[in-house]
């Protein structure tokens, strides 16, 4: 395997000449940078990364913190974080926290020793003193943390109001929310949202809120105990995965879908057509968070100005059996 010092010697230059154009750092006449140039190419030569992340303090990669990888949303943003990242030669550092904010912790410190470029999170439970010390650009997708970050959400509070409105629209009264974790913020806009219009619709009842913390199991199980204790025609689920929770429930019932529980999703992931009944879901435009997010991040490494450093895309209907007005008595 060539060295930096066999090239140097082919091309009858110093070390130091090799290590400025490999770095485009100082001045090198043309003609000296050719005969480097075509030096690396004759002896096939591949710069050691490792030193030259160490010397340059940048490594041509991003890091990216999602909370739960095992919830299909997420790695659809990561394809397209990592689909528009490659087009201008970064390499995506994957790191999966388990929403565990020690975690989380661990993950920046591992990032900053690898001298990455940038950061997306999709997690919010770092305190915003912590994130504005990483002292590289931070960009905040699908869970905003702080007006200072440039962010990429969809519209969690519009798409809630939506859900309850599509089930009372087709008939239901007695509509429960699957409401996600306490601490995330989509998870409490979805919340807002349909607390709002319930409060319009005069069908406002605290008790019909049930805690499923984005989990399919435990949704189940707290969707099952609900059914027992009062009368619910139509459920919204904070997430599809918690949908298919409610689904499940329901169905160990005996209940009919739509007929005696209507259940609608939110995120709009390919799991909601696999289900006996599909799932109506408010579908979020996933990819285009992504593809958003990496653009913004790139440009804040590389320098360029900003057009928009918020953005905050629509969401959109998507009804299936689950809510099929027909079938809904």
């Amino acid at each position: 395997m060539a060295t930096i010092r066999d090239v140097a010697k082919l091309a009858g230059v110093s070390v130091a000449t090799v290590s400025r154009v490999l770095n485009q750092n100082g001045y090198v006449n043309e003609e000296t940078e050719k005969r480097v140039r075509q030096a690396i190419e004759q002896l096939n030569y591949k710069p050691n990364e490792v030193a030259r992340t160490l010397f340059k303090k940048t490594s041509k990669t991003i890091g990216l913190i999602v909370p739960d990888i095992s919830n299909p949303f997420f790695p659809e943003l990561v394809r397209a974080v990592e689909d528009v990242t490659n087009i201008y030669d970064y390499t995506v550092i994957l790191c999966n926290s388990d929403e565990k904010i020690e975690k989380e912790k661990e993950y920046i410190e591992v990032l900053k020793q690898k001298y990455v470029d940038g950061i997306i999170l999709t997690t919010n439970q770092l305190e915003l003193a912590e994130v504005s010390e990483l002292d590289v650009p931070v960009v905040v997708l699908d869970r905003p943390l702080n007006h200072s970050f440039p962010s990429v959400i969809a519209d969690n509070y519009g798409g809630a109001r939506l859900a309850t409105r599509h089930l009372y629209e087709i008939g239901c009264r007695r509509i429960a929310h699957i409401q996600g974790p306490l601490h995330v913020v989509n998870a409490m806009e979805r919340f807002k949202g349909y607390r709002d219009e319930m409060q319009e619709l005069g069908l406002w009842d605290e008790d019909l809120v049930i805690l499923g913390n984005y989990q399919l199991n435990q949704t189940k199980e707290a969707v099952l105990q609900a059914l027992k204790e009062q009368e619910i025609d139509g459920i919204f689920a904070g997430n599809d995965v918690m949908a298919v929770g409610a689904l499940k429930a329901v169905q160990q019932l005996g209940l009919r879908v739509p007929g005696d529980v209507a259940i609608i999703g939110y995120d709009g992931i390919p799991l909601t057509e696999m289900t006996t009944p599909e799932l109506s879901t408010i579908s979020q435009p996933i990819y285009e968070m992504g593809a958003i997010a990496a653009r913004l991040l790139v440009k804040k490494i590389e320098g360029q100005p900003l057009e928009q450093i918020h953005h905050v895309l629509p969401v959109k209907l998507v009804q299936r059996q689950s809510t099929s007005k027909g079938e809904k008595k």
